[in-house]
C-alpha cells in the first residue's frame, strides 16, 4: 500500500497527514449553527489488504502524499485506465451501491485548525473506476430518519486522487472530508443528533470497515487534456481542494505515457490559518520541483490581511494577481472553482470589479468563458 511504500523508502520525516473532508452536499451544511469540531487524533492504522491485518504507525505519522511527492515521477498501472474515450459515469447507482473497504483514515490538519479534516483512502478493487475531477457518492449506514425503513440519501464527495489512487494501482480512491458538528445556539453544547451523519461516519471509520459507494459522477470538473500545455487556474476553499490534488498528482507526480503536462497550473487555496492548509507539503514540493509549471498562493483569513486591512479571503488573493489572471483567461486558460457555495458571491464580485476597472463587461466576459468551456464550477 502507499503508506507502506513510504515506510519502505526509509524516511524518518514526521509530518501531518490527512484526510480532507469534502463536506456532504446537503442542506445541513448551510445551516446557521453547524460548526466543525476538532476531535483527538487517533493513531494511524492502515489495512494490509493482502494479509487482512492492521498495522499501527503510532511511532510517527507519515504523510503518504508528501513521501510520494519526493519521487519525481511514479509508475502507474494499469495503463488501460487511459484507454476509454469517455469518462465512467454512474456505474453504481443508489439502489445498487458498491461495497468498498476503508484502507486508512488520517487527520490532515494541525491542532490549531478550527475543526477536523481527514484524508480517507477507500479500496474499490478496480470496480469503481473514475477520472480526475469526478465524485463518489457515499451512503452512510442506518436508515433515513425522514423515510423510516429507507437508507440515507447519497452524499457526494469530490475525489482527491487520480484514477490510479494513492497506491498507484487503480484500486483505491481518496476523499477529503471535514467532520461536521452541530452546536446548540442556546446551550453552546454539541448536539450529536444533528451532526453530519456521513462526515462523522467516514471520519470515525477504521481500516477494514465497509462503505457503500455510488458513481462516479460529474463531468464539469474533468481535467481537459487535449492540450497538455494549457493553463489551469484552480480556486478552492477548504476541502474544495480535493479535485485539484488529483489534477496535480497527474501533472507532476505520476508517469503517464499519454499525458505529459507542460503548461501552467496555478492554485489559489483559502483556509482559516496555517494549521488548516491541506496537502501543503505535497503542493510545496511541486512548487520547488516545477517552478515554471506550478504556482501556489494561499489565503489565510485569520493570519493575513488584504489591501484594505480586512481578512484575507481567496478572492482578495485573486485580486492581487487580477491582471495576470485576466490575461491568462484571454489566452484560453481554464478556471475552476470548488468549495462551499458561499465562496462564489465574493469571487464573482471581485472579478466583476476588476473587469470594470479594465473597461470590460464582466457579464459578457463570463458568457464567453462559459461558451468556450473555460469556466468550471462545483460548489455545494
Amino acid at each position: 500500500m502507499a503508506a507502506q511504500l513510504a515506510l519502505n523508502q526509509g524516511s524518518n520525516v514526521s509530518v501531518r497527514i490527512g484526510i480532507s473532508d469534502s463536506s456532504p452536499r446537503v442542506s445541513g451544511f448551510q445551516r446557521k449553527n453547524l460548526w466543525f469540531q476538532e476531535k483527538p487524533c487517533l493513531p494511524h492504522l492502515s489495512l494490509n489488504l493482502k494479509s487482512n491485518s492492521l498495522k499501527s504507525k503510532n511511532s510517527f505519522r507519515v504523510c503518504m502524499s508528501v513521501q510520494q511527492a519526493n519521487v519525481p515521477k511514479v509508475a502507474v498501472s494499469p495503463l488501460e485506465l487511459e484507454d476509454p474515450q469517455d469518462p465512467p459515469l454512474n456505474l453504481h447507482k443508489p439502489k445498487e451501491p458498491y461495497t468498498a473497504t476503508i484502507v486508512s483514515v488520517e487527520r490532515i490538519v494541525g491542532p490549531k485548525a478550527p475543526g477536523e479534516t481527514c484524508h480517507i483512502v477507500i479500496d474499490h478493487g478496480g470496480n469503481v473506476p473514475y477520472w480526475e475531477g469526478q465524485s463518489y457518492g457515499v451512503i452512510p449506514p442506518g436508515e433515513n430518519p425522514k423515510k423510516p425503513g429507507s437508507p440515507h440519501n447519497v452524499r457526494l464527495y469530490s475525489i482527491a486522487s487520480t484514477r490510479y489512487g494513492d497506491s498507484f494501482d487503480g484500486k483505491t480512491a481518496s476523499l477529503c472530508v471535514r467532520r461536521a458538528v452541530y452546536y446548540d445556539p442556546e446551550t453552546g453544547k454539541e448536539d450529536p443528533s444533528k451532526n453530519g451523519v456521513c462526515s462523522n461516519f467516514l471520519c470515525n471509520s477504521k481500516p477494514g470497515d465497509k462503505v457503500q459507494v455510488t458513481g462516479p459522477s460529474g463531468k464539469i470538473m474533468l481535467l481537459p487534456e487535449t492540450d497538455p500545455n494549457a493553463t489551469h487556474i484552480m480556486i478552492a476553499t477548504g476541502t474544495g481542494v480535493a479535485p485539484y490534488r488529483g489534477y496535480l498528482r497527474r501533472m507532476f507526480m505520476e508517469s503517464v505515457p499519454t499525458y505529459k503536462f507542460g503548461g501552467l497550473a496555478w492554485l489559489f487555496l483559502g483556509v482559516a490559518n496555517s494549521d488548516s492548509l491541506l496537502y501543503d507539503e505535497e503542493f510545496s514540493k511541486y512548487q520547488r520541483d516545477y517552478p515554471e509549471n506550478f504556482r501556489f498562493d494561499r489565503a489565510l483569513s485569520r493570519e493575513q490581511k488584504n489591501k484594505t486591512g480586512g481578512k484575507m479571503y481567496v478572492q482578495d488573493k485573486i485580486e492581487e494577481y487580477s491582471d495576470e489572471v485576466f490575461k491568462l483567461l484571454d489566452g484560453g486558460a481554464h478556471i475552476y472553482f470548488c468549495g462551499l457555495k458561499g465562496m462564489m458571491p465574493g469571487i464573482q464580485d471581485t472579478l466583476k470589479r476588476v473587469a470594470e476597472q479594465r473597461g470590460e463587461s464582466w457579464e459578457a466576459k463570463l458568457s464567453q468563458l462559459k461558451k468556450n468551456k473555460q469556466w468550471h464550477v462545483e460548489v455545494y
